[in-house]
């Protein structure tokens, strides 16, 4: 048990309550939910969480949720090839101002099958971009590359990335989107305000500019993913060229971003703040030399053990000592959220699974009192207890009790996935 996140009964409480929240997150074809739809897409997606959150198929929150083995492959396939029928071809200047380059990923798609490439807004084609962004989301396409490894790795289906979509084979859409993201020649992933995009979806409404860490470090696992793709299509050179990459990314990113207090800058212009989610990714991503990754998951131990970083299990974003300022938790939002509220300083669930694993490294006892909060947090507010429950939440804080989406999906899956991992 010493090795162990969580004891055997909890683990089972949390793969039911996670694989009960997919449930809930299924939207069936035909099936509407008000004032959206119906499902239109051609198959059964799976959105951000149950109850009215998110009526639409959120690229990033699927792609987080597949390793929970609780979306089956039929899904997997619908989803994979619904957001490659999406992928734009052809650049287009949207009526707001932001652009949408040829190659880009949807961020989501609407129950009525239209492609939309910017938060903000549900369904609204014409009038998406604006202040949440000049391109489109940067993750999602990588995401996108996540998906197809993903689905190859479950079903052994390798045939699949020589499918056209669109008159183009799956592989070679999956490498237009690794490309798309602006990059410096060191393969960092950066914007500047004139071609802002988001760098990670749980904080599209937080401006950062310069080099974007959480999305370079995606970058580094989509590398990785495509040269095992490659490989798996005979591909030696293409395998070598994205193994390269990944190596790359890997021995950059200690070049590029400051590391504050044992974290790393979420970018290097604005919001340049230390980041807790992106550090503790990285660590489980294993984009990290040895000794780098000792210092994070020490700067995450001893947040946590002095209560800047965690409250119930779930996860701020920056600790409570990295805030901006008395008024932000970050230096600048694009909707001026107040403080603690969204995604300006409340705790989060997704995070947890990635904190667990790295503190874990370093002290089991604490990684597991973590844990444990998380599971208590999930077994009190439990969705299923009726309509007055609402866990697993995206997140809250205490203060005003401030809650925000109830039955949502990555505050279960993605914690669940490196817990379980753990848990051998």
């Amino acid at each position: 048990m010493s090795d162990c996140l969580i004891t055997k009964d909890e683990l089972a409480f949390l793969e039911k309550i996670t694989s009960d929240v997919i449930e809930e997150s299924r939207i069936k074809p035909g099936q509407v939910v008000d004032p959206y739809g119906p499902n239109i897409t051609g198959g059964t997606i799976i959105r951000p969480g149950g109850r009215d959150c998110y009526p639409a198929f959120w690229v990033r929150d699927y792609a987080m949720s597949l390793a929970t083995g609780f979306i089956t492959a039929e899904e997997q396939r619908h989803a994979l090839l619904l957001t490659a029928r999406h992928q734009q071809d052809g650049d287009w200047a949207t009526p707001s101002g932001s652009f949408v380059p040829n190659g880009s990923i949807v961020d989501h798609v609407s129950l009525s099958d239209k492609p939309i490439y910017f938060p903000g807004t549900i369904d609204d084609y014409e009038n998406q971009g604006g202040i949440f962004g000049k391109y489109p989301a940067l993750d999602d396409h990588f995401y996108f590359i996540h998906m197809a490894h993903y689905y190859i790795k479950s079903t052994g289906d390798v045939s699949i990335l020589q499918r056209n979509i669109n008159e183009k084979q799956l592989m070679d859409r999956l490498e237009l989107a690794f490309v798309v993201p602006p990059s410096r020649t060191n393969h960092m992933v950066y914007c500047q305000d004139q071609n802002r995009g988001v760098t990670f979806g749980f904080v599209d409404s937080v401006v950062h500019t310069g080099e974007l860490f959480f999305c370079s470090l995606l970058k580094f696992r989509a590398a990785r993913q495509l040269a095992k793709m490659f490989k798996s299509l005979g591909q030696d050179e293409k395998f070598e060229k994205y193994s390269i990459i990944a190596e790359t990314i890997k021995s950059e990113i200690p070049k590029t971003f400051e590391m504050v207090d044992g974290l790393f800058l979420a970018s290097t212009g604005k919001s340049c703040q230390p980041d807790v989610w992106g550090s503790a990714f990285g660590v489980y991503i294993g984009a990290f030399e040895p000794e780098t990754e000792s210092l994070i998951c020490r700067a995450l131990c001893d947040g946590y053990k002095d209560h800047t970083l965690s409250y119930k299990g779930n996860i701020r974003h920056v600790r409570t000592t990295d805030d901006c300022n008395d008024a932000t938790a970050w230096e600048e939002t694009v909707d001026n959220s107040p403080k603690n509220t969204y995604q300006n300083g409340p705790y989060w669930g997704t995070p947890t699974g990635w904190v667990c694993y790295a503190i874990k490294k370093i002290s089991p006892k604490d990684a597991g009192s973590l844990a444990r909060e998380y599971i208590d947090e999930l077994r009190e507010g439990d969705f299923r207890k009726g309509p007055d429950f609402c866990s697993p939440w995206e997140c809250f804080h205490p203060e005003g009790n401030y809650r925000r989406n109830p039955v949502y999906m990555t505050s279960v899956t993605c914690p669940l996935i490196p817990i379980r991992a753990n848990n051998a």
